[in-house]
């Protein structure tokens, strides 16, 4: 360890409590996705970094958009930090999450913390990278050496809706082009690549009839199970296809939401199905859904009467490397397994993110953050979501170090 990081080191340990509150106060506003009304969620954000001397841009996205996305509403933020002629590295983390459900201990919106642990919904995934980021950018700032590049924050909103109105949004705008991408993750691996993810409503159709009469209807729910049976069938066969990315193992498919019918007593017109089909990195996107269509269409063709509609709801391309990752990459396992004593690999993950949105456009990216080695072990999309606020101080510490290498001069 030089005496830069060490210096960086120094003044993530000091300004330590400072960070934990930041945390908390971001937890403590409410972004539940859906509805996705996460506008509130930005305004507090930016008046936190602009108490801390950052200029904060706020980009609204407009009304129009929302609707048809079926989001409340969404205002992303940049902030942009210029040292001179350089490379431009983004540190982007999504504010929005899905509802807390049931069984909590601890308040989902409380920020409470307890045996080292901070809890709350997104403590985890990915508010703690608000935090993370800023101050790593903080302590490289306060080290006070000559930098070459820029550095810019991206907090988004809609990575569970698919990230199109969040990264997407500012690509597609035009508001940004980093180099470098560095997007919230986990302490414990370097995430270079991830699966793809395909979403979609079948809606089954039949015809309603009084249950005394059944044989004057056409039974959507039994339609329905039988699209479920070749599913599930045609899930079955995914196991026996192998990823060769570390981390990632093999596609599988999900159904996540049934619902249908209109009470006991009457046969059930229509059925909707919602399902989750995650794709491994060698897979084309285009065939998978052929795939899942025929599959569907060929279950229904079996039973007399019965329609479907098939929707796609959301396609989420994988992540693959790009060579151009390979300085950010080096940076941070180095300074990882300084920080934390072991060695961090690099690895592929079967979650998909808003990541694959810069990657699309070339631009070279890596996943790593604040967080524990599994998302399992973390609660994320569980009751009492949790932080260990350990790997928050050291997670800031590896960041600052690996910036510092990247836009320090000689």
């Amino acid at each position: 360890m030089n005496a830069s990081h060490a210096k960086l080191d120094a003044w993530v340990d000091s300004h330590f409590d400072d960070e934990v509150r930041f945390l908390q106060a971001l937890v403590q506003v409410p972004t539940d996705t859906p509805p996705g009304n996460n506008a509130p969620h930005a305004e507090r954000a930016a008046e936190l970094l602009s108490g801390m001397g950052f200029e904060v841009e706020k980009h609204p996205v407009p009304p129009w958009a929302l609707e048809e996305y079926g989001m409340a509403s969404i205002t992303n933020l940049i902030v942009r930090r210029r040292y001179g002629d350089g490379p431009t590295i983004a540190l982007n983390a999504h504010g929005d999450v899905v509802p807390p459900g049931d069984g909590w201990t601890h308040g989902p919106y409380s920020g409470d913390i307890e045996d080292g642990k901070l809890y709350g919904r997104a403590s985890a995934v990915s508010k703690s990278d608000f935090a993370t980021y800023s101050f790593a950018v903080r302590a490289l700032e306060a080290l006070g050496a000559n930098l070459a590049g820029s550095v810019e924050l991206h907090f988004t909103y809609d990575e569970e809706f698919g990230g199109e109105l969040g990264p997407g949004w500012l690509l597609q705008n035009k508001l940004t082009r980093p180099d470098l991408l560095l997007a919230a993750g986990f302490s414990y691996q370097v995430v270079t690549a991830h699966n793809g993810c395909l979403q979609m409503e079948v809606t089954v159709h039949g015809k309603m009839a009084h249950a005394a009469i059944p044989a004057t209807g056409v039974d959507a729910l039994q339609g329905a199970v039988a699209i479920l049976n070749a599913l599930y069938a045609q899930n079955a066969l995914y196991k026996l296809v192998t990823s060769k990315v570390p981390g990632i193992t093999h596609p599988y498919l999900n159904v996540g939401r049934i619902e249908g019918g209109t009470n006991t007593n009457v046969v059930p017109g229509k059925v909707v199905l919602k399902l989750d089909r995650r794709m491994i990195p060698e897979e084309n996107p285009a065939d998978v859904e052929a795939t899942i269509r025929r599959v569907i269409e060929d279950a229904a063709a079996g039973c007399p009467g019965i329609e479907v509609e098939i929707k796609r709801l959301l396609l989420a391309r994988a992540m693959q490397p790009l060579p151009g990752n390979k300085p950010l990459v080096e940076a941070l396992q180095r300074h990882a397994e300084a920080v934390f004593g072991e060695p961090i690999p690099t690895s592929g993950t079967p979650l998909y993110t808003d990541v694959r949105l810069y990657c699309e456009r070339g631009i070279p990216a890596a996943i790593y953050g604040a967080g524990p080695r599994t998302v399992f072990e973390s609660n994320a999309k569980r009751a009492d979501e949790h932080l260990v606020l350990e790997d928050l101080r050291r997670a800031t510490k590896v960041v600052a170090r690996t910036l510092y290498d990247l836009l320090a001069t000689a």
